[in-house]
C-alpha cells in the first residue's frame, strides 16, 4: 500500500530551524521523566507498554509552547518524544526487577540477587545507551532502504505534523486546507480511540463495555481432546489502535498475522492434546511454552535470511556511516561507545550479579542478531517480540550455563534491555525521517532519556512494590511478562533437559521453512508468499488484537479499493488517531488509578 512508506503526500512550508535548543533539551527531560515514572505502573498492571511516542508529543507541545514560545516548531518536538520514548523504553525493563522479586520467593530455585536503586540505575543507564548505539547503524537499512512501516513511528510523525501546522499559506492554499482536513481526521479518531479505551474493561475507569468477546464454557475440538477457547483468548477484542495499526501494516502482513494466530492458538493446541503433548484443557502458558520455539525459529532463520540475502544494502547502511559529514552519527563513535559500553556492562553485571564477563559477553553478542530480527518484526507488524527473543536467550543460557539461574534471568535482562531501546529508537528514526528531523540529533535525545528512565525506574519500583505488591496471594500488579521469565528460569534451571523434545524438532522444521519463504519474498511473487514474520509472530500474540488488527487491514484495502485518492491522504492520519487516542488513555488511566481516581 502506498500510504505505508511513510512518506508525506503534502507540500509543506517549514523550514527545519535547531533541534537541539535549550528549551527541547529542558523539555526532554521533564518528559523524559513523566514517561520514565508512569511506565513502570503501566507494564506491571496492564502487562505490556503501550506507545509513548504520541503522548510525548502532546507533553512537549504543551511544555514548549509556554516555554518556546513563537519559535516551537515539530522537528524541537521531536527532541522531547525522542527522550520521552528513550525512558519509557528503559523503565520498560521493570520486568526484570519483577522478575528478580518472583525468583527471591520461588520454592523451586535458590536466587538472592537484589540490586540498590544506585546499582539499578548504573547498570540500567549503561545496558540502555548500549542497546541505542548498537540500534544506529541500522537506521538506514530499515527506515530509508527497506522503507519498513514503524506504525507507531508513523503515527508519532503525523500527530507532530498536526501540533506544528503548515505557516505563512494561505487558508485557500492546498497543502493548508490539506494539511487542516488531515488533522481534523486524526482528531476524530482519537477522539473516537480515548472514548472506546475508556469504557473498556481494562481500563479500570468506566466499567461499561466489556474488554472482549469471552466464549465461556465454549470448546473446540472432539470430546477427550477439546480445551475452552476462552483459555487460549480467542475472541475479539474493542481496540481501535488495533485497527489503526492494521490500517497502516496493510493486508498482506496482517492476513498472515491471522493465520498465524489460528494455527497456534485453535489447531496447535487440538493436535499437541490429541498426541499427548499437552493435558486436555491445557492453560496458555502451557501451550505458549511450546509454541515459543518454532515461532522463534521461524522469525529468527527468515530476518537473518532476509539479512544475509541483502547484506549489500546492510553494508551499504554502514559504509554510509563512516564519514563525520551528513547527518548519521559517525560509525567510529558507534564502535567506540559500543566496545566501551559493552566492556562496562559486563564488568558491572559480575560486580552486582555475580555473571561472569565472558556469559555477559555471550549475551551482547548473540543478542546482536536478535535485535535485528526483532526490529524487522517491528517493521512489519508494530510489534516487537521482545520478551520472546529474551525468553529465547534464557533457552540459549540453559545450554550455556546450564543450572545458573542467575545468568539466566540476567541473560534475559541483557537481551530484553538491547532490544527494548533499540526498537524505541527504531521507531523514533521513522518518525524522524517522515518530518525530515537530523538522525543524530535524535541519537542525542535518546541517550538523554536513558538515564533520566533508569533513574526514575530505579526509585520508583521499590514504592510500587511497596503499596501494591507484586509476589503473594495480595498482589495488585499481575506483571505477566515478568512471571513467564520467572517461570522459564525456574523450568531451565534443569538444564535442557526440561525443553520440550518435540518443540525443538518443530523448531528445526520452522526455521528450515522460514529459510524458504524468506528466500521466496525476495522474489516479483512476494505478494503471493506466506509471511514467515507474520506466521510466526502469529504463534506468539495474543488472538483478540491480531483478529482486529486484520479487521483494520481489511477496512484499509476497502478503502483503498473504493476511493484511492482520498485514502491516499487520509487513511494515516485516521489511523494515526485511532492509534493516539488509546495509547494517551493506556498512559494516563493508570496513573489516574494510582491517585486513587476512578473505580477499583
Amino acid at each position: 500500500m502506498a500510504e505505508a512508506t511513510g512518506e508525506t503526500t503534502t507540500t509543506e512550508t517549514h523550514v527545519r530551524g535547531r533541534e537541539l535548543t535549550f528549551a527541547s533539551v529542558f523539555a526532554a527531560i521533564i518528559v523524559a521523566a513523566v514517561m520514565g515514572l508512569s511506565y513502570p505502573y503501566m507494564v506491571l498492571k496492564l502487562g505490556f507498554g503501550p506507545n509513548v511516542s504520541i503522548v510525548s508529543a502532546f507533553f512537549g507541545f504543551v511544555i514548549l509552547s509556554i516555554i518556546a514560545g513563537k519559535t516551537y516548531d515539530r522537528w524541537q518536538n521531536n527532541i522531547v518524544q525522542t527522550a520521552g520514548t528513550s525512558a519509557a523504553m528503559t523503565a520498560f525493563m521493570c520486568i526484570v526487577l519483577a522478575s528478580f522479586d518472583m525468583l527471591r520467593e520461588s520454592k523451586l530455585v535458590s536466587f538472592t540477587l537484589a540490586p540498590t536503586p544506585e546499582q539499578t540505575f548504573i547498570w540500567l543507564t549503561t545496558a540502555s545507551m548500549l542497546g541505542v548505539l548498537m540500534a544506529v547503524p541500522m537506521r538506514k537499512h530499515f527506515v530509508v532502504d527497506e522503507k519498513l512501516p514503524f506504525p507507531d513511528g508513523m503515527a508519532a510523525a503525523e500527530t507532530l505534523k498536526v501540533l506544528d501546522p503548515p505557516r505563512g499559506s494561505e487558508k485557500t492554499d492546498t497543502a493548508y486546507i490539506q494539511a487542516r482536513r488531515a488533522a481534523t481526521i486524526l482528531g476524530i479518531g482519537l477522539l473516537m480511540s480515548a472514548a472506546l479505551m475508556l469504557v473498556r474493561e481494562d481500563a479500570q475507569l468506566f466499567k461499561y463495555v466489556p474488554e472482549g468477546w469471552t466464549p465461556g464454557d465454549l470448546a473446540w475440538g472432539p470430546a477427550g481432546a477439546s480445551f475452552v477457547l476462552a483459555a487460549m483468548g480467542v475472541g475479539v477484542s474493542y481496540s481501535l489502535l488495533s485497527i489503526g495499526s492494521g490500517m497502516i501494516i496493510g493486508f498482506r502482513i496482517s492476513f498472515w498475522l491471522m493465520v498465524g494466530v489460528c494455527v497456534g492458538w485453535l489447531f496447535a493446541p487440538l493436535q499437541l492434546i490429541q498426541n499427548g503433548i499437552l493435558p486436555e484443557n491445557p492453560t496458555r502458558t502451557n501451550v505458549l511454552f511450546w509454541l515459543m520455539w518454532p515461532a522463534i525459529g521461524m522469525i529468527v532463520a527468515a530476518g537473518m535470511t532476509i539479512l544475509a540475502v541483502r547484506w549489500r544494502l546492510l553494508a551499504e547502511a554502514f559504509r554510509g556511516l563512516g564519514g563525520v559529514s551528513g547527518g548519521d552519527v559517525p560509525l567510529s563513535l558507534v564502535f567506540i561507545g559500543v566496545l566501551g559500553l559493552g566492556a562496562a556492562l559486563c564488568y558491572l553485571q559480575e560486580l552486582y550479579f555475580g555473571m561472569p564477563i565472558w556469559m555477559s559477553l555471550v549475551a551482547i553478542v548473540l543478542s546482536v542478531p536478535l535485535m535485528l530480527v526483532g526490529l524487522r518484526a517491528l517493521g512489519e507488524t508494530n510489534w516487537g517480540p521482545i520478551s520472546a527473543l529474551s525468553n529465547m536467550m534464557q533457552g540459549l543460557f540453559a545450554v550455556v550455563a546450564p543450572g545458573n539461574v542467575t545468568a539466566n534471568i540476567m541473560g534475559n535482562a541483557t537481551t530484553g534491555t538491547i532490544a527494548s531501546t533499540s526498537e524505541g529508537l527504531m521507531q523514533d528514526y521513522k518518525t524522524g525521517h517522515i518530518i525530515g528531523s537530523t538522525p543524530r540529533a535524535m541519537t542525542i535525545a535518546q541517550l538523554i532519556g536513558a538515564p533520566v528512565g533508569a533513574a526514575a525506574l530505579a526509585w520508583t519500583y521499590p514504592m510500587l512494590v511497596s503499596t501494591y505488591g507484586i509476589v503473594g496471594e495480595n498482589a495488585q500488579l499481575a506483571a505477566p511478562t515478568a512471571r513467564r521469565a520467572a517461570g522459564f528460569a525456574e523450568i531451565l534451571s534443569a538444564g535442557t533437559s526440561a525443553l520440550p523434545t518435540t518443540a525443538l524438532i518443530a523448531m528445526a522444521v520452522a526455521a528450515v521453512l522460514g529459510i524458504l519463504l524468506a528466500l521466496a519474498e525476495d522474489t516479483k511473487w512476494k505478494n503471493f508468499v506466506p509471511s514467515p514474520t507474520g506466521l510466526g509472530l502469529g504463534f506468539l500474540l495474543p488472538f483478540a488484537p491480531v483478529a482486529m488488527i486484520f479487521v483494520g487491514a481489511v477496512l484499509g484495502a476497502l478503502w483503498m479499493i473504493v476511493a484511492r485518492r482520498s485514502a491516499s491522504v487520509y487513511m494515516v492520519p485516521l489511523a494515526s488517531g485511532f492509534i493516539a487516542g488509546e495509547a494517551l488513555v493506556a498512559v494516563l488511566v493508570p496513573v489516574l488509578l494510582y491517585f486513587g481516581f476512578g473505580g477499583g
